[in-house]
């Protein structure tokens, strides 16, 4: 699922950062965006998305995707958000 999510969001003009939390150096890396959007993560659903800018840096969460989709609804829902 991720690998259709990833190309979704590519086509899109997004970066895709695959975030797995047994991935400890990358799950370090992001934790900060995981943690303002759900601090203790109880409302977070599998897979969660959060869309955000400069995830690098002094980020912003622009919005999130939550739980797999039919085809098609996930780039609805990604669009919904960039067009914001």
């Amino acid at each position: 699922m991720s690998f259709y999510d990833a190309k979704v969001a590519q086509e899109l003009e997004l970066e895709f950062i695959d975030v797995k939390m047994q991935d400890t150096a990358t799950y370090r890396k992001y934790r900060q965006i995981l943690m303002a959007q759900y601090p203790d993560k109880k409302d977070m659903g599998w897979p969660t998305y959060i869309v955000c800018e400069s995830p690098d840096d002094d980020f912003k969460i622009m919005g999130e995707v939550k739980g797999g989709h039919p085809k098609g609804e996930f780039r609805k829902r990604l669009q919904t958000i960039l067009e914001g």
